[in-house]
């Protein structure tokens, strides 16, 4: 009789260990607010046993799933995540340095601004101007506006800007005048019929700023077209 009872509390116990365990593992499924899956949590969505690329972090795809907690008091999966500025800046200046006739880049990324400015011996500067512009929209968010200068001196100015933030003082000022001695580079190719070069939709900035970058547009393209 004490054999059955020991026995019986035995399975117990372990039947109480494997549901903690299930809900410990259930648990940690869902991180920070509750409604992420990440496959590296789940073995069955994710075995690392097999994979050509299982000790290569860099190779291996990135797969995070988000999905509302069910609980309508619980808004928390409507928050965004932070953007790392200083990474997104990071990244711009490692892919565009890679660019041919590329030697040196400097960018700095605000809270809706991308400044880029490089150094060059490119005989085209309205390409290249274009493949700068391009690799840095392919790093940030969609509403940011993307402004290039192959000009040597504006690197040195927007690493002087590298200290402040969104909240010191004048900085729309001190970013507006950046952009439009930037401007006075080439800036590439329009992105399509209703955003000039820079992301910004036609009448979105200052109008006569506006005008001047359609007039600099068709006067690059023209040239260009008139040089094949």
């Amino acid at each position: 009789m004490i054999k059955t009872k020991l026995a019986v509390g035995v399975i117990g116990l372990s039947l109480l260990t494997a549901c903690q365990y299930g809900a410990e593992e259930e648990n940690s499924l869902f991180h920070q607010s509750g409604n992420t899956l990440n496959v590296h949590d789940r073995p069955e969505l994710y075995n690392e046993e097999g994979m050509p690329n299982a000790n290569d972090n860099d190779a291996n795809f990135g797969f995070v799933r988000h999905q509302k907690s069910g609980i309508p008091q619980d808004v928390t999966y409507t928050k965004t995540p932070g953007l790392d500025r200083e990474q997104v800046a990071n990244t711009i200046s490692s892919l565009a340095v890679q660019l041919p006739n590329v030697e040196d880049v400097a960018t700095l990324v605000t809270d809706e601004e991308v400044l880029v400015a490089y150094n060059t011996d490119s005989e085209d500067r309205f390409e290249t101007a274009d493949q700068v512009k391009k690799t840095a929209l392919s790093a940030i968010p969609r509403y940011y506006h993307v402004y290039v200068s192959d000009n040597p001196n504006m690197i040195q100015q927007i690493e002087a800007y590298s200290p402040l933030d969104s909240t010191s003082r004048d900085i729309d000022e001190i970013i507006t005048k950046t952009i439009n001695k930037m401007l006075e580079s080439p800036q590439g190719r329009a992105l399509n019929t209703g955003e000039n070069p820079n992301g910004e939709g036609y009448g979105e900035m200052n109008e006569e700023i506006d005008d001047d970058m359609k007039d600099q547009y068709e006067k690059s393209r023209y040239k260009k077209e008139q040089m094949q």
